[in-house]
């Protein structure tokens, strides 16, 4: 890569952990007038992969999302908890207008899980629309009672129009679901067992906050100003599908939109 402004505002990007497609779409929507402010995926993997050497290669590596300066073939996630209750309402069963995403409130959630011996955990939702990302605080367990109350806490902070509905799995964590339903106002729709790819924007995100939250390790030393930030840098973070603008923009844009309800500015 030639240019310093460039290359500085390449490297700025990956230590924010944006993958180098986002850094090439995001660069197109910033400079859009500007070639010499431009360049393809492509050719930061060459940079990183094949040319990078010393203090660039030692900076991409920590900074690219799997730690690793080398790329690496993605594996499929696991698949959701078991586990059933009275009074579950099937994803089958869902309005056509979650599906398509066209009606923003609708989220999905789930749990990441720490290490056995440890029992922590932390909640995990995410808007379908906007791909706007919430996470929950969880002291001491991830029981019911502590996940619904942690998710009605935290629903009851959105404007009225985010407020729609929540898509999860069947673990137990849900058995208050009715709890969260009267407390919000949201339904719940289940998963069918073993179906992680119903809840496809939910497990994706899950996949970026091992980054942050590795396997194994005691998820309950996250404090929710941790959980905060941490959420902030990925709604932050330029997507694709929306053009490399970040789930932020998309849902101030959202809100803003006259054919939406009129509710207060979300802030992360």
């Amino acid at each position: 890569m030639d240019g310093l402004a460039l290359r500085e505002r390449v490297v700025s990007m990956l230590t924010e952990k944006f993958s180098p497609e986002q850094v090439a779409g995001r660069l197109r929507l910033e400079y859009a007038d500007d070639e010499g402010m431009q360049v393809s995926h492509e050719t930061i993997y060459q940079a990183l992969y094949v040319q990078g050497r010393g203090s660039l290669r030692l900076v991409v590596a920590t900074a690219l999302r799997t730690g690793r300066a080398r790329r690496r073939t993605q594996k499929p996630a696991g698949s959701p908890k078991g586990g059933r209750f009275p009074g579950m309402v099937m994803i089958s069963d869902r309005p056509a207008e979650i599906e398509d995403r066209a009606v923003p409130g609708h989220w999905e959630g789930d749990l990441i899980i720490g290490s056995t011996s440890t029992g922590s955990a932390i909640g995990t939702l995410v808007e379908r629309t906007s791909g706007f990302v919430m996470l929950l605080h969880l002291p001491g367990d991830h029981t019911a009672a502590t996940v619904s109350a942690a998710m009605i806490t935290a629903m009851n902070t959105l404007p009225e129009q985010l407020r729609r509905s929540v898509t999860w799995d069947q673990g137990r964590e849900m058995a208050k679901h009715q709890e969260v339903t009267m407390a919000t106002g949201m339904p719940i729709y289940f998963c069918d067992p073993h179906s992680p790819w119903q809840r496809g924007s939910n497990e994706n995100t899950n996949g970026l906050l091992r980054q942050y939250f590795p396997k194994s390790t005691d998820l309950s030393f996250h404090g929710p100003g941790i959980l905060d930030n941490v959420a902030a840098e990925l709604n932050a973070r330029p997507r694709k599908r929306h053009g490399y603008h970040t789930p932020a923009e998309v849902l101030t844009e959202l809100l803003s939109n006259p054919s939406n309800q009129t509710g207060v500015a979300l802030t992360t």
